[in-house]
């Protein structure tokens, strides 16, 4: 078992990656606590696709607490492809981190799940206890399946060892150091590098889909502040959804005026309306969030976003894209 007297150690995998970064910033500024080491790895650390290696990585730093990132992400069209990669690997890395952890003692792992997890037909808003209701999206099928069972997985380490493994579930996530690739992107970022791209050419800016859908999006910096408490804090083993409010929700259209406002983009905005608005919206409840932090203050969508082309700019070639 790991030794208390040694102080805390967090081991958080996918380290370089883009939530990895918030949490790694979020603690140089000061958000670390006293005896606490911080452990970034990535997969050059080791391929946590291998069991071998995983347990290598985890008996060398026997982390008393785990922040669980790493996964194999990609954009819809890649998913469609390769469902079977998605899923395959992905319960490979998450069988090998979470029984390592369990195998060297670690007190708390507190994975990341996505909202895509969630049955296709469903109510809304999604809450926490709405994830094994029905067939997520056939579209990324594989990935969607991989990370339900991080949450069988949690609760049957809970009931068989007593092992305190939890996950959370953040809507759309951006930021800083994340993958502004326009093809294989996430909306935000891929919207961010089009205007970027507009301006300097001089162009018109071309939208994807009809700029209806609605989506919450999450600063990455709150999530990594959110993401410490819940290593800290929270001891449940059900996982909790961590978001702005429904009221807090934008349409694709609004997300793309943000940035053309921030970066101080001119040009025409038109929508390409024979390209897929994929779902309409995924709108999720805070409710749980809320009854825990009721006065936690998100950094305004704005400013937020602000922040965000302001990094790419200035980052530009060593950017993801």
């Amino acid at each position: 078992m790991a030794d208390p007297s040694e102080g805390t150690r967090i081991l958080v995998t996918g380290g370089s990656g883009l939530v990895g970064k918030a949490i790694q910033r979020v603690v140089a500024d000061g958000a670390s606590q006293p005896g606490e080491q911080w452990i970034f790895v990535s997969s050059k650390d080791a391929d946590l696709m291998d069991t071998a290696q995983t347990r290598a990585l985890f008996e060398k730093h026997r982390p008393t607490h785990v922040i669980h990132l790493a996964a194999m992400v990609g954009g819809l069209f890649r998913n469609i492809k390769y469902n079977l990669d998605f899923w395959r690997k992905n319960v490979q890395i998450n069988d090998n981190v979470l029984h390592s952890a369990y195998e060297v003692g670690t007190q708390k792992v507190v994975s990341c799940l996505s909202t895509c997890i969630f049955p296709d037909k469903t109510t809304y808003p999604i809450d926490e206890t709405m994830i094994h209701n029905g067939p997520p999206h056939s579209s990324n099928f594989g990935y969607s399946y991989a990370k339900r069972m991080i949450d069988v997985q949690n609760r049957a380490y809970f009931q068989q060892y007593g092992c305190t493994f939890t996950a959370v579930i953040p809507t759309n996530v951006f930021g800083p150091h994340d993958n502004f690739n326009i093809e294989d992107g996430h909306v935000l970022p891929g919207l961010i590098h089009k205007v970027y791209l507009a301006k300097r050419n001089g162009s018109a800016l071309t939208v994807w889909g009809t700029g209806k859908p609605r989506r919450q999006f999450i600063y990455s910096l709150d999530l990594a502040r959110l993401f410490l408490w819940v290593l800290r804090e929270y001891s449940e083993v059900d996982p909790i959804i961590l978001s702005v409010g429904e009221e807090d929700e934008v349409s694709i259209k609004e997300a793309a005026e943000t940035i053309a406002e921030a970066m101080g983009f001119q040009g025409e905005l038109t929508f390409d309306t024979t390209k897929s608005d994929g779902q309409f919206k995924k709108t999720a409840s805070n409710k749980k969030l809320r009854t825990y932090l009721p006065d936690f203050q998100f950094t305004p969508f704005k400013q937020a976003v602000k922040e965000t082309c302001a990094w790419f700019e200035n980052n530009y070639e060593q950017a993801r894209k």
